[in-house]
């Protein structure tokens, strides 16, 4: 294995030095840090002291005197600095605030780390703004003029929160680096016995290039660049793009020649750039090449797995081989990847959202589905109790007393907490609320028997972030509603992380891309290598226009892009084996376009690069799926015959037709579909109402003749009884608006539009009689070999006689076609599921004539269609044979029923049929 840059490194500082006792080595990051420390230690021949070692970051504090206070910290200051600077009638929210502020910070940061002179840029800046607004009217205006001033007021912005963050103390990055600055001199003074060395870095702002610049020349130092000399002589190589600026503009350069290069990157080196489906597909690709490695090493030393987007964390540990006993994990979990997040999202999203003390449904069982608080309440029936209730009732809003009428007495302490019932009086009562939460679950997750320590460590540091949350409101008293709160919550999410243990020297190593600078690895897999990601790309959030930025040095994305270059090639230097894996995908936010870093490697090769692409797929398994197939026991017989009893209805068998599997769940299992709220009208709850509807006008005719003054007066009366049993179904639920009203109204039309039918048939003469309205029948029936009871049920909607002919009429809410109806060969009643409307009224005639079998009167039966209602009355028909000039018969004689009859017994021997399993149909 090549040895890495900072084993050369510390072997060149132990060589320099007889004691390191006065040696201060500054690296980028702290685990640099200890990996140095680690060499220094496994190379030093003699007991001593330990140099200095230090992070750049610790070190500019250091030399500032100042203290790096955190971004929500500078936040709040920047509000207090905002409201002093404007009249109580212009004070924004914090929440408001919050969202612009933080853009001006990191151009504030900028500003002071590229050392630009604020002055000068706000002047310049203001003046572009005005150009852009620039008009031939005379008077701007209020937008124009409020516009130009936010623009006018940043440059005071800063000036006045650099005054006061100084007063306290305290400071954000740019501000601290200028006050470093500051002191250079003195600090490079009193430390004259001190030899320094910079390792390892690559772009350095103004402020860090003026600094390093001037140890340089007025102190003991010396600085190491970690960089291939193939980078730095490629003058279009981006990897190299600060490093020769520096040799070409600094001073010492002139006269120093560059430490520390290396010529590793041409060497030879296996890469694979692997095409994998979306970024689970890397992660499992990840594992599995892991598992192969360790099957083959018997370890995982000296292996980095380097995440391009660091999202992927999660499912990477998911996917590691069991065989991994050793992972050293840099990069942190982001709060907001943790499964207690969506926990107290939710009961700030209740406490925010409590509307005249109700709460919207689905917030009140987004909360209750929570593992996390099925964890609080774990051997509670309280939250199966207000999902009942909520589904039962039909409950859109609920109120805390339906609420606390479905607890446990047990659990009231838990609900005061997540359903309050009445609002807290000041934030401050709030966070309290969400402390004492983070405390009971800390309880409930200390349990033996539920013991998790990772989920204790989540909890931990949700708790340390509202008590900081508490804190900083008592210093500030800024946070003045639950939506404020919840947007700072979000922002804490973004940068708040849960930090693992691990061991930082040995095993597998997992980081992000920044984590990587100075270490290096002997087998490398870089996730997530497509353009957008690794390089970033164009993202530029920030007040500063391009050009502005190009006129005063700041950095644009060209320069962002050209640090992720260093980065990435950096990693490959001293790398033996290497594996890049991007995302083939065109997804919305990540494009399936491999990064230019790939297309790099493969155009401008090396000669001793063994380089392989291909696109890796998963493994699907080509098996046939199979239907299922539930083979009839004589439990299954007994059931049917129980089922049988009771009575078949004509949807039941309908639906075997359909599907056996189906109608065994419905009919013999009894599983319904799960009951839940209607939000906007269901479909099978508006055909309800209007049947309802309609059996209500008609009720006090049976046994009439229709006339158009019974009609006329039933129309009077549709809108009262429309909205009777919207209340009776639609329970609990607003019809007043939205959806809801549309659907009432629809049903008012579909009635209205029904007894304009009425009228037309009514006007062409018809003799229409009212018999029975929603009649119930319930029949037997003796099939040969079946030697048990078996009965037949239903509810007929309407039976009337036109003309000396009864009528079988059933009522359809959706759309029916008079095809739907027309039977050409009898079999297909039982084998085709689109003749289940013509089986279904056949079915009423049928059962009509068992109850009285000496009336042998022929029956007519069809479809009243709403949404077809200008085809009048479907009709069943049976046909000779199919196409054009078929001989069409409607009237249901006993022929007809004799072949229905046969029909009807084939379809119910099958079912009892021990050799004929209930098998699953395609849908």
């Amino acid at each position: 294995m090549v040895k890495s840059f900072i084993a050369e490194i510390a072997a060149e500082i132990i060589n320099d030095h007889n004691s390191l006792q006065n040696v201060v080595c500054i690296l980028p990051s702290k685990r640099a840090g200890t990996f140095l420390k680690n060499e220094l230690l496994s190379i030093s021949s003699k007991t001593q002291f330990s140099p200095e070692i230090t992070s750049i970051e610790s070190f500019i504090e250091e030399l500032a005197n100042l203290k790096l206070s955190s971004n929500l910290t500078i936040l709040f200051e920047f509000y207090e600095v905002f409201k002093e600077l404007h009249p109580s009638d212009e004070h924004e929210s914090f929440y408001n605030f919050s969202k612009w502020a933080q853009t001006a910070l990191q151009d504030f940061n900028e500003i002071d780390r590229y050392l630009i002179n604020d002055k000068e840029i706000f002047g310049y800046l203001s003046s572009v703004k005005e150009l852009n607004h620039w008009t031939l009217e005379k008077e701007k205006t209020e937008l124009q003029i409020n516009y130009l001033k936010f623009w006018d007021k940043l440059g005071e912005y800063y000036t006045e929160l650099q005054k006061r963050l100084k007063q306290n103390n305290m400071g954000y990055q740019g501000l601290v680096y200028r006050e470093a600055i500051e002191n250079l001199e003195y600090f490079i003074d009193n430390n004259s016995n001190k030899k320094f060395y910079f390792i390892g870095f690559n772009a350095l702002n103004n402020a860090e290039s003026v600094i390093f610049q001037k140890f340089l020349s007025s102190a003991k130092a010396e600085i190491y660049w970690d960089i291939d000399q193939s980078f730095i002589e490629n003058k279009e190589h981006d990897a190299g793009l600060f490093i020769r600026r520096y040799l070409n503009e600094w001073d010492y350069f002139k006269k120093h020649p560059i430490k520390y290069l290396s010529n590793h990157f041409s060497e030879e080196k296996n890469i694979q750039i692997v095409g994998i489906p979306k970024n689970i597909g890397q992660a499992s690709y990840i594992g599995n090449t892991l598992q192969s490695m360790h099957n083959s090493q018997g370890h995982l030393n000296s292996t980095a797995v380097v995440m391009g987007n660091e999202s992927l964390l999660t499912p990477i540990l998911n996917s590691l081989p069991e065989q991994v006993s050793e992972a050293n994990i840099t990069s942190g979990l982001p709060l907001k990847e943790t499964p207690v997040t969506s926990f107290f999202y939710s009961v700030l999203n209740i406490l925010e959202k409590e509307d005249n003390g109700k709460w919207y449904f689905k917030d009140v069982l987004k909360l209750l589905a929570n593992t996390t608080t099925r964890q609080l309440l774990s051997d509670s029936k309280s939250t199966g109790n207000i999902t009942s209730l909520i589904n039962r009732q039909n409950l859109v809003y609920i109120t805390p007393d339906q609420i606390y009428n479905m607890i446990d007495k047990e659990d009231i302490a838990i609900f005061e907490k997540l359903f309050p019932k009445a609002p807290a009086q000041d934030i401050t009562q709030t966070i309290e609320v969400l402390i004492e939460l983070c405390l009971l679950l800390k309880k409930s997750y200390t349990n033996k028997e539920n013991r998790n320590t990772l989920y204790l460590e989540y909890i931990y540091r949700f708790y340390s972030v509202f008590n900081q949350l508490k804190v900083l409101n008592q210093n500030y008293n800024t946070i003045s509603d639950i939506s404020s709160l919840k947007g700072i919550y979000n922002e804490l999410l973004v940068k708040e992380s849960i930090d693992f243990q691990g061991e930082p020297l040995h095993g597998l190593q997992i980081m992000g891309v920044l984590e990587s600078r100075n270490l290096d690895f002997n087998t490398v897999i870089i996730s997530a290598v497509n353009e957008g990601v690794l390089p970033s790309g164009k993202s530029n959030n920030s007040f500063l226009p391009f050009d502005i930025k190009i006129a005063f040095g700041l950095p644009t994305y060209k320069e962002k892009d050209a640090i992720y270059t260093y980065h990435f090639y950096r990693l490959l230097q001293r790398a033996k084996n290497i594996c890049l894996l991007y995302n083939t995908e065109p997804d919305a936010l990540e494009g399936g376009e491999k990064s230019r870093f790939l297309l790099q490697l493969s155009m401008l090769k090396e000669k001793k690069h063994n380089l392989k692409e291909l696109i890796a797929s998963p493994v699907v398994a080509n098996d046939a799926v199979q239907p299922t197939e539930i083979n009839k026991t004589d439990q299954l017989i007994s059931d049917l015959k129980i089922a049988a009893e009771k009575g078949f209805s004509p949807s039941s068998l309908t639906n075997y037709v359909r599907n056996p599997v189906d109608f065994y769940n419905q009919t013999i299992l009894g599983i319904r579909d799960i009951e839940e709220v209607e939000e906007t009208v269901a479909a099978n709850t508006l055909g309800t109402i209007v049947h309802n509807t309609l059996e209500e006008l008609y009720k006090p005719l049976e046994g009439s003749f229709l006339t158009l003054d019974h009609i006329n007066n039933m129309s009077t009366l549709v809108d009262k009884t429309i909205s009777f049993f919207f209340e009776k179904e639609y329970k609990g639920g607003d019809y007043s608006r939205g959806k809801n009203l549309i659907s009432h109204h629809i049903a008012k039309r579909y009635v209205s539009n029904f007894l304009n039918f009425e009228k037309k048939r009514l006007g062409s003469g018809l003799k229409i009689k009212i018999l029975s309205n929603e009649i119930y029948f319930k029949t037997n029936i003796d099939i040969d070999g079946l030697n048990f009871p078996i009965n037949l049920k239903g509810i007929v909607d309407r039976v009337e006689e036109v003309d000396g002919t009864i009528n079988i009429i059933d009522y359809k809410t959706g759309k029916v076609e008079q095809r739907d109806l027309e039977v050409v060969d009898w079999s297909s009643l039982i084998t085709d599921y689109k003749y289940s409307k013509a089986f279904q009224i056949l079915c009423y005639a049928y059962m009509m004539h068992k109850k009285d079998p000496a009336n042998s009167q022929a029956v007519k039966a069809g479809i009243i269609s709403f949404k077809n209602l200008n085809a009048g009355i479907l009709k069943f028909t049976k046909k000779d044979k199919a196409g054009s000039g078929a001989v069409k018969q409607h009237l249901i004689t006993g022929d007809i029923r004799s072949s229905f009859e046969d029909q009807l017994k084939k379809l119910i021997r099958e079912l009892f049929d021990k050799e004929i399993p209930i098998t699953e149909k395609e849908i």
